[in-house]
């Protein structure tokens, strides 16, 4: 599992610590494994390469004597009484939950044990229709029902903002005998609806509210930030440590507030979805991160920021990129300052090229694309030399003289997107269109045909089509046209080719 230099950095600064004889309280997993290979134990359990061992030396890093399993000591993350629960126990503290459980198997588990939770089968949940795909997966295992809300919709960047507190209440007064609301909060372009009225209006109801906070975790360090969700405290709150702390991939937190959640369905639920093998390196991990942010994440932010907004200044002055920012967004929206999302269309490049181009030629990986924005996550990882280096690369990229046939796919593709891509007739439940018999058929064949799979444009991993749905002329141009620019769409197979029911 690789490191950030970031991570090492503060790991060698932990050992440090420990080999003086300085303990760091606050790290209750760590502190223990650290112990627990110090004792030089005759060790006859998993894993296999025992503390690396079994590794050769070339081969074996510090980071394989966090890896355990769960003996007298270490606890066990489906039962925790010992390191894991104080663990769990500073992150509640910390990110200002309730309770807060530690998720190895990221927030895909946390998402779908939050539905399965909450809702039975034949139950209604509304959904924000801008929801990550692990949401389709939660539908189905526990048989609810969605009613989807629309995320409103940015013209000049050609993306959803989020969903309303208003059209939450519509959802709410149109179907009083569903069982909660799931929103995601911020999206993957680091847009945030208005939280606090949001939980008001659900309360209101007598309704649980889900927040899909995965690109999240940061915002309660800073007061520079948008609020956290669990400082409204919404009732399940999940977050991906490893998209915005200094956590390993597959570490996310799921937090608890209040009393409309039954603490022990969720721990049920967890324990059924989550290996029976946890790593403790990730809990380490999640253990780390929510110290280092605590300590430190407030300063660090602060710089972060400081440079970001430097950064925004310099490439203003180059023409052609366009940066998400707050004169672009509707009312009762906000944006997380630290997720940079630049528009290339002024560039006469696809957003798909654009990441290309600067992976091949300028040494940069975006974290994703779509059609006419790179979307760039940045953290507390990162430091002045970065942005110079960014700002560098995109001067470049500014340079190259480009043709305007991308602008009448893009036309295209903002059109369609206009008209609500995400907007589709159900008329089998997700699960019903999981159990029913299917076949493979080319798109463009598929017209009024049921969907049995998710045909998903990933990232950033939002369903244009859901299991159920009738597949209709808008929905066949808009994945074509994606396709057709360079875009990934997950659930389209050789052949353009979709999974249908038979």
């Amino acid at each position: 599992m690789a490191e950030t230099s970031h991570t090492r950095l503060e790991i060698r600064k932990l050992r440090f610590n420990m080999e003086k004889g300085a303990k760091v309280n606050n790290l209750p997993i760590y502190n223990y494994l650290r112990k627990y290979e110090k004792e030089n134990i005759n060790i006859f359990h998993m894993p296999g390469h025992k503390l690396s061992r079994g590794v050769p030396q070339e081969l074996a890093t510090d980071i394989l004597k966090l890896d355990v399993t769960e003996i007298d000591g270490t606890d066990n993350l489906h039962y925790p009484e010992g390191i894991i629960k104080e663990a769990q126990e500073l992150a509640a503290r910390a990110f200002e939950a309730d309770n807060t459980f530690f998720l190895v198997n990221g927030s895909t588990c946390g998402i779908q044990a939050a539905i399965m939770s909450v809702c039975t089968r034949g139950q209604k949940i509304i959904i924000g229709r801008d929801s990550h795909k692990s949401v389709v997966s939660g539908l189905i295992m526990s048989g609810a029902e969605p009613v989807f809300i629309y995320p409103e919709y940015n013209s000049k960047f050609g993306i959803n903002e989020g969903v309303t507190a208003q059209s939450i209440e519509k959802a709410l007064r149109m179907h009083p005998e569903a069982a909660a609301v799931l929103i995601t909060r911020p999206n993957y372009y680091g847009i945030c609806s208005d939280i606090e009225t949001i939980v008001k209006i659900v309360h209101s109801y007598g309704k649980p509210l889900i927040v899909d906070e995965a690109h999240g975790a940061h915002l309660v360090f800073s007061p520079l930030l948008p609020p956290s969700a669990n400082q409204y405290k919404a009732d399940i709150v999940i977050q991906s440590a490893h998209k915005t702390l200094p956590a390993v991939t597959q570490g996310a937190y799921m937090h608890i507030n209040g009393s409309l959640i039954d603490i022990e369905k969720i721990r049920f639920n967890l324990a059924m979805l989550q290996t029976s093998s946890p790593s403790y390196i990730i809990m380490t991990y999640l253990d780390i991160a929510r110290e280092l942010m605590q300590t430190e994440g407030k300063e660090k932010l602060f710089h972060l920021i400081e440079e970001i907004n430097a950064f925004k200044n310099r490439i203003a002055e180059i023409h052609g990129y366009k940066v998400l920012e707050g004169k672009y967004l509707g009312i009762n929206t906000i944006q997380d300052p630290t997720r940079l999302v630049l528009n290339t269309s002024g560039l006469g490049i696809s957003g798909y090229d654009a990441e290309g181009v600067l992976r091949a030629e300028l040494s940069v990986q975006v974290e994703m694309a779509d059609y006419e924005n790179l979307v760039l996550i940045t953290t507390t990882a990162d430091k002045k030399q970065t942005f110079d280096r960014l700002n560098e690369s995109l001067s470049k990229l500014a340079q190259i003289p480009f043709n305007d046939e991308w602008g009448r796919q893009a036309e295209k593709i903002r059109s369609l997107t206009g008209q609500k891509p995400y907007d589709a007739l159900q008329v089998l439940s997700p699960y019903e269109a999981y159990a029913a018999h299917k076949e493979q058929k080319e798109l463009k064949s598929c017209l009024g045909r049921i969907c049995a799979g998710v045909v998903t444009p990933y990232p950033p991993g939002i369903p244009v089509l859901y299991p159920g749905e009738i597949i209709d002329s808008n929905k066949i141009s808009y994945i074509d046209s994606i396709i057709k620019l360079g875009g990934k769409v997950n659930g389209v197979g050789n052949n353009n080719s979709v999974q249908v029911v038979k």
